[in-house]
């Protein structure tokens, strides 16, 4: 096992981690009053528990944080305020590109879950089943972000929410 390759894995997970979160409160701000209000407080809930157990990992194995790479990440999510469309409010576009960007970053996370959950198998200080647990909790994350996002899809372009195939919920 390289430590520092490892190291490096984990902070960026961390870093992104620290991404999602910010997203998510700043989504619950527009969101707050409506069908997605309730499942985006629980994910927003749901990645502070998912960075808890990430930064419980990492002290396990001896890992510090980038400090740098948190700063970077913040500035970042400043930074993706601004819209595809060239606002800097919510424009037309906003939902749609969060709900699609959270879609795809859970996909992401649960790839790094997954990672652990393989060297838990050579490193008996992670523990698998927080990982496995983590993984179920990604896998229903990413059904209804997958929803959320067709549906605010096909309300801004038009057509129909519903899946053409198994390819769609990835």
């Amino acid at each position: 096992m390289d430590s520092d390759q490892l190291r490096i894995y984990c902070n960026d997970h961390l870093a992104a981690s620290a991404g999602g979160i910010g997203l998510v409160r700043r989504m619950l701000t527009h969101h707050g009053d409506d069908r997605w209000t309730r499942p985006l407080r629980e994910l927003h809930d749901e990645l502070r528990e998912e960075r808890a157990e990430l930064e419980r990992t990492m002290a396990v194995l001896g890992m510090r944080r980038s400090r740098v790479k948190q700063l970077v990440v913040r500035v970042a999510e400043r930074l993706s305020r601004l819209k595809p469309d060239g606002s800097l409010g919510r424009g037309p576009l906003s939902t749609v590109v969060e709900f699609e960007f959270l879609s795809g970053a859970v996909l992401l996370k649960r790839a790094g879950f997954e990672t652990l959950l393989g060297l838990s198998e050579v490193d008996r200080r992670i523990d698998a089943s927080a990982l496995e647990r983590l993984i179920d909790q990604a896998d229903r994350q990413h059904r209804w972000l997958a929803d959320a996002r067709r549906e605010h899809a096909a309300a801004t372009f038009g057509g129909r929410p519903e899946r053409q195939d198994d390819a769609s919920d990835t």
